[in-house]
């Protein structure tokens, strides 16, 4: 299993480390996982997380698994759990309760689809698979993976935002590479969260603003319904590296 969000939720917070069962007495590893746990149940309502597991592993590494609601949840828990358990890293596990129920075929097509029918993609192969070259798209048990090269950070981000639009996506894992390469920051994020508000068909680009502080977004502006101002955020949570939402958008 991949160690996928060690750096976002873990090794980038510069935290004492938890390096092994060595370091820790298995009763200090068994205070820490009821901190973290009595964390997540007074923060994450009980309908939007079933936590499976929550365990070190020999090297100190937190595994997160279970089932969340929403991506927002998701993410949420993520970030909580890795302040509470003070671990070095992640292993993630958890992922979203799908939407609609759908076979890997059909949200395999339906990403591909989406994806190429998007203009900023229409220069890229998007293709089954691992792709030669361009962008491919695998899917198991709902859990998309996006593989090959895009030319920026905002595209690769926004690859990933467009699969989890798919309403059976568990999980997108993004594996991207940007060549060449990029050095990320918050302009680079702000750029990826709107390009994914762009063209929503509940709202415009006159009517939303972004600001991004580190990796919370800050969404502000006026839109017609709550239905609108619920599908920006959910857009916001969907990039890769926002590791929070403030919406403060007004509606009726």
């Amino acid at each position: 299993m991949a160690r996928r969000a060690e750096t976002e939720f873990g090794l980038k917070r510069r935290r004492p480390a938890l390096t092994s069962t060595e370091t820790a007495s298995p009763p200090e590893l068994a205070r820490r996982i009821e901190i973290t746990r009595a964390t997540l149940r007074r923060a994450v309502p009980p309908a939007d997380l079933r936590l499976d597991r929550l365990a070190f592993e020999p090297d100190g590494v937190l595994v997160v698994e279970g089932e969340a609601r929403t991506v927002a949840a998701k993410k949420k828990t993520l970030r909580l759990a890795a302040i509470a358990s003070n671990a070095p890293g992640l292993i993630d596990r958890l992922h979203v309760r799908p939407a609609l129920p759908m076979s890997d075929d059909e949200i395999r097509d339906r990403v591909l689809e989406l994806l190429r029918l998007d203009p900023r993609f229409s220069d890229l192969a998007v293709v089954p698979g691992a792709p030669d070259a361009g962008l491919g798209v695998a899917v198991q048990d709902g859990v998309v993976t996006l593989d090959g090269a895009v030319p920026s950070l905002v595209r690769k981000r926004l690859a990933g935002a467009i699969a989890w639009r798919v309403a059976g996506v568990r999980d997108v894992v993004d594996g991207l590479a940007v060549e060449p390469p990029e050095e990320d920051g918050p302009d680079e994020l702000e750029e990826a969260v709107r390009a994914a508000l762009d063209g929503h068909p509940l709202f415009d680009d006159t009517q939303v603003k972004v600001g991004v502080f580190g990796d919370a977004v800050r969404l502000t502006g006026k839109v017609r319904s709550k239905d609108a101002r619920d599908a920006a955020e959910e857009e916001a949570w969907r990039i890769l590296g926002v590791d929070d939402v403030i919406n403060e958008i007004e509606a009726p």
